[in-house]
């Protein structure tokens, strides 16, 4: 499994969604443009000292992502407010997990090629929840699902 952040914009969610990769053991992708260097020291400070033991690689656009040469899972888009909830989908191992910046979501033109669109069920009265604790709920149902825990312990 992987997580992608597309386009993240805030530095503390990227860290902390950095530190949750790597205590998964599962790579973070990043495709830009950031909304922040990866020099910010509240990016640092968010991941810790977890930083050597994160699995990251930075992609310059969507589309050098998709081309990386390497064989990619089913790409699984997240959105706030439609899909599938995401407990209700059966996850593979080799799932990419797509997370878009945390003020516009994903756009049409990376959705278009997903192969689930996942959302997290949340009341009306609020917009949106963390990105970061958005990525933690839906990558540890994969990993729970897929028994992936498991194996790491």
């Amino acid at each position: 499994m992987e997580v992608v952040l597309y386009c993240p914009e805030i530095p503390p969610n990227t860290g902390s969604i950095a530190r949750l990769c790597a205590a998964a053991g599962v790579r973070l992708n990043l495709i830009q443009p950031l909304g922040f260097s990866l020099e910010d020291r509240y990016l640092k400070r968010a991941g810790l000292d977890y930083w050597p033991h994160v699995d990251l690689s930075v992609w310059p656009d969507w589309e050098s992502f998709l081309r990386r040469g390497e064989e990619t899972g089913r790409l699984l888009m997240t959105s706030a407010r439609s899909g599938e909830p995401y407990h209700k989908y059966s996850y593979l191992d080799s799932d990419v997990l797509v997370f878009g910046p945390e003020t516009k979501g994903l756009p049409a033109e990376v959705t278009s090629g997903a192969e689930a669109v996942l959302r997290i069920p949340i009341l009306d009265n609020v917009r949106s929840i963390n990105l970061s604790n958005a990525v933690s709920v839906i990558l540890f149902e994969g990993l729970r699902q897929t028994g992936d825990l498991d194996a790491k312990n």
